[in-house]
């Protein structure tokens, strides 16, 4: 045999033995995270040498995610329900021609009349407890004259609703029911969530019942406008499983079957889901599902502002002191707790490549001592630290670049129509 031929055929033995040393130890290293648990074929043999794992297929793998998931579903559907409710429309006024024998002649019109019709809207909740209270969002039931609940098994009953949070978008209704047919969800801790981990959604899509999506958790801590409501809802989850209209108010869940929160919009142009979802977070539900048990009203704290992160450019245009990140206030509501301080909007606009930029308000650089980055911390913070009643100090940075201390003693959200009103000065 030629030289040549032997160096060849010993390179190939060589690379063999080397790629099979690669895979063995990837196996010895990957066996506990894809069977969730050491293999017993690790355990030293008498001989003081320890055995290779138990190998693992792609289909033992693949039969262990598909357990899980229906295993989940089971478990959990029993509490998820499909809501239907029945809403009273205005419907637009039409003016019509006149008869011979009308008042206003042939050729006139007859008084306008008002006209009602009656639609309908599907939805999902989740159970919350045996007592028949139910979880929903606040836009499904909002305005609702009559609300009709169905179960996995069939079982099918009205419901009240006993109070709701726009500001939250979150609802409690409830159904008369044994508690024996009652099955409430576990809830688990939305503060520890990462993306990329497991995240299912169960509901009604498109009036299809029960139905199960898979995806995972795509972002933490967003910041989303609550449906009705002039307010935000922070720290909101964002998910690629799919969610589309009728699965508002179902439970989106963790790989333990824990409710981590409520799905309650889709970012889309179609109107169907685009792999961006969101659902709010379940620790406010744990703070505002107890008052609204109760049958009472979350009151919110309410600074009275409006404002925008500072970019460098508007900093750079304010020469406020290089660096500095926060909030600029560029409206203050009238007669609000911001107001009452003297808290200051923005009252010119400076106009650069197009661009408008709000200028000459007071940056809101810290609240009771936490630094404040964007405005997304600031709502966050009023969320989850504060009541109507409670005094905070802001750090602020005026006009002039002098950083000052306001104290602000905050009230009760005020309703749409009212807020309109004080933003207007009136």
């Amino acid at each position: 045999m030629k030289r040549s031929t032997i160096l060849l055929t010993l390179g190939v033995v060589i690379v063999f033995f080397v790629a099979l040393s690669i895979a063995f130890a990837g196996g010895m290293v990957l066996s506990p995270y894809i069977t969730g648990h050491a293999s017993a074929d690790t355990t030293p043999a008498q001989s003081g040498v320890a055995t290779a794992p138990a190998a693992t297929t792609d289909g033992d793998i693949l039969a262990q995610y598909e357990d899980a998931l229906t295993n989940i579903y089971e478990t959990a559907i029993p509490s998820v329900v499909k809501i239907t409710v029945t809403v009273k429309e205005q419907m637009p006024v039409q003016q019509q021609f006149g008869s011979p024998f009308s008042p206003f002649g042939p050729f006139g019109f007859t008084p306008p009349q008002p006209q009602e019709r009656f639609a309908h809207g599907e939805g999902s909740g989740f159970v919350w407890d045996t007592e028949g209270h139910i979880v929903t969002n606040n836009h499904v039931v909002e305005n609702a004259t009559d609300v009709e609940v169905e179960f996995a098994d069939g079982t099918t009953a009205p419901a009240k609703v006993v109070s709701t949070d726009p500001d939250a978008d979150l609802a409690v209704i409830q159904v008369d029911l044994p508690a024996d047919q009652l099955k409430p969800l576990p809830l688990g801790d939305s503060d520890t969530l990462k993306p990329g981990q497991l995240a299912i959604a169960l509901g009604n899509p498109f009036g299809q019942e029960f139905s199960m999506t898979r995806g995972i958790i795509s972002a933490v801590g967003r910041t989303i406008k609550s449906g009705t409501s002039p307010f935000s809802i922070p720290e909101v989850i964002q998910t690629d499983a799919a969610i589309n209209p009728g699965n508002s108010g179902g439970p989106l869940l963790n790989r333990k079957g824990e409710v981590v929160g409520i799905n309650t919009m889709i970012l889309s142009k179609s109107g169907s889901s685009s792999g961006i979802g969101f659902a709010v977070p379940i620790n406010i539900a744990k703070k505002v599902v107890p008052t609204l048990i109760k049958g009472e009203k979350v009151a919110h704290a309410w600074l009275g502002i409006t404002g925008t992160t500072l970019t460098p450019d508007v900093a750079q245009y304010m020469k406020v002191p290089e660096g500095t990140k926060g909030v600029l206030v560029i409206n203050v509501a009238h007669d609000s707790p911001a107001d009452k301080a003297g808290l200051r909007g923005s009252d010119k606009v400076l106009k650069v490549a197009g661009d408008e930029y709000p200028l000459g308000g007071d940056v809101i650089t810290a609240i009771d001592g936490k630094k404040i980055t964007e405005m997304d911390d600031l709502i966050t913070y009023l969320m989850e630290n504060t009541k109507p009643g409670d005094t905070v100090k802001l750090t602020v940075i005026r006009e002039n670049g002098k950083e000052e201390t306001v104290k602000v003693k905050l009230e009760a959200r005020p309703s749409p129509e009212d807020l309109q009103q004080q933003q207007m000065g009136k």
